[in-house]
Formats: C-alpha cells, sequence, structure tokens
C-alpha cells in the first residue's frame, strides 16, 4: 500500500468513525433574505444573555434554548429581526433589507470581523466595517489589517503586493468571487490589485485545503470575496482617495432597483500616478506611472414566487505601468533602462440558483464565468506576453439526508484554460498550452445542531495535462465545553505552476532562466502536490465583564512534488525544477483579541513559520520568508450622535523577523549582500471623521516609522550588466506615505 493510498483510507476512517454526537435541548432555525436565499454568516444573539451564534453557508443555525427569552438576528445591510422563543422547533425567518422599513436598534456592539463556532472550516470573515479600518484602494491592499495574511512587496519595479497564507504565495492559495476561481493563472501576480476594495462587501479567509467544491488547486487555503449586490446596495456611492506618494484614486457606484424582481449596479474605477518618486536617489522610480480604468456593470434578477435568483455581470479593465530610470521615456528609450506593464482584461460571470419553495434546505445552482487577460511587458531587455483565455463551470445540487443534521452537496465542475506566453531572456521560450479539466463531487454535513459537525468531500477529475486523480478533503468541528472550539483539517491540492506568470518580477533583473525539463508536461515540469493538515483551538473568556478570545492555529503542508525556483545557484540565474527531496511549510499562530473598554478592542498575533525547501545547495528555509512576525491592532470609535456621527481611530504594528536573502556571492564586492536581512517595524495608522451615514472623511499614514530599503537595487550603475538585480526587496520602498479620502452615499 503505497503513502497516498494510506492516507486516502486515513482520511476515510477517520469521517467514519468521527460521527458521534450528545443531543443537547437547543433552538435551531433558518434565515433566508427576501428572495428565499440564505444568509450566511448572520448573527443570532440573545438580549440579555451573552451567547450567540451564525449561520453556516445555507443559512441554518443552533444556538441554546432559553425560554420565553427574546432573540435577535443581525445581518449587514438588513433589518435586525427581535423574536422571543417559547419552544425549540426549528423555524424559518426572513430579513428584511433596511431601505425598505425603520430598522429595529440593538444596543450591542458588532464586531469587524468573526469567526464562527458552529463551522467546521476554519473561516473568519472580514466585513465591509473592517475593510474600512484602511485606505483598502485594492483587494491585496485589504490584509493589512488582518493577522492570517502577511503582505510583502514583491519587488522593487512593479510597486505591487503579494499576499501569504500558512508561509505560501498566493498561487497556493484558492482565490474566488463569489465562490467562482478568479485570481488564477495569468492574473496571479498582479490580479488582486484589478478588485478595487469599495466594491467588496466582505471576504472569508478560510485555512487549510477548504472544500472540494471550489475545485483542487488549493492547497494553503481559500480567499473568497462578497461583491456588493445590487438588491440592497446604496443608489450612489462616490469615494476619493489621494496620497503624498501621487497616488490618485476615484470609485462610484450608481444603483438601481427597477422592480422587485430586477436590480442593476455600475461599478467605475479609475487610479493613476503621474509624480515620478526616487526617495532612495538610486535613479530609479520608487513605485511605478500608471492608470488603470476599470468597470463593471452586475445585474441580480429575484423571483420570491418562483424560487429563483440569477446574478450577471460584465467587467472591463486597462491597466498600464511605466517604470525604470527617472529619466525614461518609452518612445525615446536613449539607452535608459526602463519597463511597461500593460493589462486588458475582460471578464463575464454568471449565477442562477434555485430554491424549492416548499423544502427551504434544497437547492440547485449553476456557476459560470468567462475571462479574456492580455498582458504586454518587457523589464529592459527582457520581453514577456501573455494570453489567457479561461472558461468556468460548476453545477451543484443541495439538500439533506432525512433531516437537516446530514447535509450534502453535489455537482460537476468544467475548467478550460488557453495560454499563449512567450519569453525572450536572452533567447526566445514559447510556453503554449491548453489545459482542459472535468469534475465531480461530493461532499457530506454532519451536524447535530450542537457541539459536533464533520465535512467530509471527495472529488474526481479528468486532465489533459493531469490525468485522472482525486482530491480528498475533511473538516471536523467540536465544541468540548462552554466557548470553545477545536477545529481540524486535512486535504490534498494539485494545480500547474504558471512559472513565469506567477515569477515574472524576477525578470527586472539580468538573471538567465533556465528550465530543467524531463517530462511532457508544461513547461517540461511536474505539477505541484500537497497535503495540508492543520487544527486550531479558540477559547472565549471574560476579564472584568470584557470579552476576549484566545486562538491557536497550526498547520502543516507537505509537498509530494513542487516546482523550485531556486535563487542561490547563482546571482546571475534562475533555476525552475522539479523538487527532490523534502519541502514543507510549518505554521504557528498565536492570536489573542480583547475588548478592553467599551468601543476600545486590541487585536494581537505572533506567527512563527518554517518554510524549507531542498535545493541543490541543500534543505534551507526559503528566501525572503520571515521566520517571526509580530502584529498588533487598536481600534476605537465613540459614541454615535443622534445623526449617526462619530470617531475612528485605527492604528497597526507589525513586526517582521529577518529574512534569508538569496546568493550574490558571485557578483562583485559593491553588490554583494549578506545571508540575512534585519527584522524591522512598521506602523499604519487611520482617523475617519463620520458625520452621519451618508458622508465620512479619512486620513491615515501607512509607514509611520519611516522605514525603507535604502538599497533597492542591484547594479543600479549598470542597469544592463550582469549584476544588476531588483527583485530582492524585503522591507517597504517608498518610506512614509500619508493619504486622504472622502466617502459619499446616498440612501
Amino acid at each position: 500500500m503505497n503513502t497516498y493510498t494510506k492516507q486516502l483510507l486515513t482520511l476515510a476512517l477517520t469521517a467514519s468513525s468521527a460521527v458521534y454526537a450528545q443531543e443537547k435541548n437547543n433552538f435551531t432555525g433558518r434565515v433566508l433574505d427576501a428572495f428565499n436565499q440564505p444568509v450566511a454568516r448572520a448573527i443570532i444573539s440573545y438580549s440579555e444573555y451573552d451567547i450567540d451564534t451564525e449561520t453556516d453557508e445555507s443559512g441554518n443555525f443552533s444556538i441554546e434554548f432559553i425560554k420565553n427569552q427574546e432573540l435577535s438576528i443581525y445581518s449587514e445591510g438588513y433589518e435586525t429581526y427581535v423574536f422571543q422563543i417559547e419552544n425549540p422547533s426549528f423555524a424559518v425567518y426572513k430579513l428584511t433589507p433596511t431601505e425598505d422599513l425603520a430598522t429595529i436598534f440593538i444596543n450591542k456592539e458588532r464586531k469587524s470581523t468573526h469567526r464562527s463556532s458552529k463551522d467546521a472550516h476554519n473561516t473568519h470573515t472580514m466585513t465591509s466595517k473592517e475593510l474600512l479600518k484602511a485606505a483598502c484602494c485594492n483587494l491585496a491592499e485589504s490584509f493589512e489589517t488582518n493577522p492570517s495574511i502577511d503582505v510583502n512587496f514583491s519587488d522593487a519595479v512593479s510597486g505591487n503586493k503579494q499576499i501569504r497564507m500558512l508561509g505560501l504565495t498566493s498561487p497556493y492559495i484558492l482565490i474566488a468571487e463569489e465562490n467562482i476561481p478568479a485570481v488564477r493563472g495569468a492574473s496571479q501576480a498582479y490580479g488582486l490589485s484589478f478588485i478595487p476594495g469599495t466594491w467588496v462587501e466582505s471576504i472569508q479567509v478560510t485555512k487549510g485545503a477548504g472544500s472540494v467544491t471550489n475545485g483542487f488547486e488549493s492547497i494553503s487555503g481559500q480567499i473568497n470575496y462578497e461583491l456588493l449586490k445590487p438588491s440592497n446596495d446604496d443608489p450612489f456611492f462616490l469615494n476619493l482617495y489621494g496620497s503624498t506618494d501621487s497616488r490618485y484614486e476615484l470609485n462610484a457606484h450608481i444603483n438601481e432597483r427597477f422592480s422587485p424582481k430586477w436590480s442593476t449596479s455600475l461599478f467605475t474605477h479609475g487610479n493613476m500616478r503621474v509624480k515620478k518618486n526616487d526617495m532612495n536617489k538610486d535613479g530609479f522610480l520608487d513605485n511605478p506611472l500608471g492608470s488603470q480604468v476599470n468597470i463593471m456593470n452586475r445585474w441580480q434578477y429575484t423571483n420570491n414566487d418562483k424560487g429563483f435568483v440569477g446574478f450577471l455581470s460584465v467587467r472591463g479593465l486597462i491597466d498600464e505601468k511605466q517604470t525604470g530610470d527617472l529619466s525614461y521615456d518609452p518612445k525615446n528609450p536613449a539607452g535608459l533602462w526602463g519597463a511597461e506593464i500593460n493589462t486588458k482584461k475582460f471578464d463575464t460571470s454568471s449565477k442562477i440558483g434555485y430554491v424549492f419553495p416548499d423544502m427551504p434546505f434544497q437547492s440547485i445552482g449553476w456557476q459560470n464565468s468567462f475571462s479574456f487577460h492580455q498582458q504586454n511587458s518587457y523589464f529592459g531587455n527582457n520581453l514577456f506576453d501573455i494570453t489567457h483565455r479561461s472558461v468556468y463551470s460548476n453545477l451543484v445540487f443541495q439538500s439533506i439526508i432525512q433531516n437537516t443534521k446530514n447535509k450534502f452537496s453535489t455537482g460537476l465542475s468544467f475548467m478550460y484554460d488557453d495560454y499563449s506566453e512567450n519569453l525572450f531572456n536572452y533567447s526566445n521560450h514559447n510556453f503554449d498550452r491548453t489545459d482542459r479539466s472535468i469534475g465531480g463531487y461530493f461532499e457530506y454535513t454532519y451536524d447535530n445542531l450542537d457541539n459536533f459537525s464533520l465535512i467530509a468531500g471527495l472529488r474526481a477529475d479528468y486532465s489533459n495535462q493531469l490525468d485522472f486523480f482525486v482530491t480528498p478533503r475533511l473538516h471536523a468541528r467540536y465544541n468540548p465545553w462552554k466557548d470553545a472550539t477545536i477545529k481540524a483539517s486535512a486535504g490534498r491540492g494539485k494545480r500547474i505552476a504558471n512559472i513565469i506568470a506567477e515569477n515574472q518580477h524576477l525578470l527586472a533583473s539580468s538573471r538567465t532562466v533556465h528550465i530543467h525539463s524531463s517530462e511532457n508536461k508544461p513547461y517540461g515540469l511536474n505539477p505541484e502536490i500537497a497535503w495540508n493538515y492543520g487544527a486550531s483551538f479558540s477559547q472565549k473568556f471574560y476579564i472584568s465583564d470584557k470579552e476576549g478570545q484566545l486562538v491557536i492555529d497550526y498547520y502543516k503542508t507537505n509537498f509530494i512534488n513542487q516546482v523550485v525556483v531556486d535563487l542561490d545557484q547563482s546571482a546571475r540565474n534562475i533555476h525552475f525544477y522539479n523538487l527532490n527531496g523534502k519541502s514543507y511549510a510549518n505554521s504557528l499562530q498565536i492570536e489573542w483579541n480583547q475588548n478592553i473598554i467599551p468601543h476600545l478592542n486590541l487585536r494581537t498575533a505572533y506567527k512563527h513559520f518554517e518554510v524549507k525547501t531542498n535545493y541543490k545547495t541543500g534543505l534551507m528555509q526559503k528566501p525572503l520568508q520571515a521566520q517571526q512576525r509580530f502584529f498588533a491592532n487598536l481600534e476605537y470609535q465613540t459614541h454615535e450622535t443622534e445623526t449617526g456621527g462619530s470617531w475612528k481611530f485605527d492604528i497597526t504594528y507589525n513586526r517582521t523577523g529577518r529574512q534569508r536573502l538569496p546568493y550574490t556571492g558571485d557578483n562583485s564586492v559593491a553588490n554583494q549582500l549578506g545571508a540575512y536581512a534585519d527584522a524591522f517595524t512598521t506602523i499604519n495608522a487611520q482617523i475617519t471623521k463620520i458625520f452621519n451615514n451618508r458622508f465620512e472623511v479619512y486620513l491615515g499614514v501607512e509607514n509611520l516609522t519611516d522605514t525603507h530599503q535604502h538599497r533597492v537595487l542591484l547594479g543600479a550603475d549598470n542597469p544592463f550588466g550582469n549584476e544588476f538585480d531588483s527583485s530582492i526587496v524585503y522591507k517597504p520602498i517608498f518610506g512614509r506615505m500619508f493619504y486622504t479620502g472622502l466617502r459619499f452615499r446616498v440612501k
């Protein structure tokens, strides 16, 4: 019996032996919106007791039954529903959008992020309140106040930010838009910057392999972002932003509800940077000049009587970046080093759902998307062009087995990716290919509606590149005592690494690309395969009646195969080859959240990463990956006035430990770096003045300590020489940056 078979058998035995429960007298129900769609992550709480829970993805909930007590159901964008319970029987509740009726206010502070103690997945949700704690110009910048996601600059040329989860970069995270895979393939490097922050309603961050319903590519986790819905969006919204690094942005949303069944939203976004910045005086731009125009139109159809709901989205984007020497002009290069990254993107998606009116626990949905992504770019003498056409379709059916304790999801999915990819790096390389895969999945959920739940999923796929393979995943949740939650997960992921698109920041150097191919596979390299295991423990507690929470997460990712990106054999080369030996990522996070006084909340986290790979030179920590990180966030909001006005203060502290640097020993002495970069600290802060529920202004600072990397470029005096390198970035580049903006909405 091989290792894979043993692991699969272990998961199956664990799943079959874990279905046990101790019944209690709980009150259960389901929360729907006005169109019979489930409302996920709605908060159900007692008015007189500090007991709460939240709904799962199907809108179901279970909470301790206390007779003749008042319960409230709260979800952002809806009226708070208040009712009294007399018996623990199952009931269905419908919420009403806030614009239709007068709101019932509950005097209970709502958190900007929250974890579910009932969901088997280790997921925490960032609401729109959390996103407003920073400028959040785009999705890549929305995680600055989130301890589970690390945000890093990837290079000194594009100014792009890269995220990491569990010590692994974004290609190992499945990033989805309303559960449709979105940021992948050609868009891995810059795709997060193409999602404006004001378009996002909430973000769900899941550690571990995630659900099989969303595909087989997830390895370290999943990030799903929900866009604003036309049925409950404001009629008009305007956001203006400007910063001292000459970045200016405009976001405008227009929403129209034509009838109870039809509504539409038009989202427009534009940004530009026109001023040249060179804070470290190396003769090169600290951040690129450029502009972006991004427009999306969403339509929503709902038929309450028939049980149908549908969404259609169409989006177009043009993004242009130019960087390099301060005097570089693309129309007249004059022998100066420069770079341009020009992207055109078009995508459309649709979601059709039907909820059986007499059986609200049963539904069928069909998700479809098409994406066209074209990038033309050059970095000095290196040219990289890629065109990616993608089609995705997913049909899913959800129902129960006898009762709501036993639920299942099953379906079929299809994915098509056509790549036209060309790289000129001292010689011409063409990597055109077409990937096609079709698969089916089944996911069983058991929930005793009290202290135990389990999700066991299995999918089988056939791919023209990966042949036939299966993907098992398991998640479990147990509440051993009051306010304590234990979660565990295990699962397998498999993906094709798009090695150039995912590492194109390395092209802004004089390194030569070497691909050690040996198989008839994409790029001549084997697919990446990894197992992810993890456990989480959380405990709520009270200090002087103020709520606190301790969370401990430990996850381990073991690669069966990985495409190794080797920068340590020589400062002159980039080597790509199949893993020969070990590669793993161990992640420990200890988080403590505490309410200090009313409206003053502290969130802290310590993280330790051991991310090692067998390179040709031996087993080493991955370069530019800090082993130690410390995070703290303090937020305070004053009491609201009668008109809804208040002040909000937010400050975030990040301490990044030392990082191993790539090998530069074969450069001249002037262009050699040490083995490690020192630890450093950054502080971000923001003050927001809310005048009423229509108008607010904000003022913030990023990198208050003015921490920045003094020497960003190696060989800057001879950028066409063989020692030029802009990819070794371990600190902020620009230094201290102030910004301001306003938000205005018509209710």
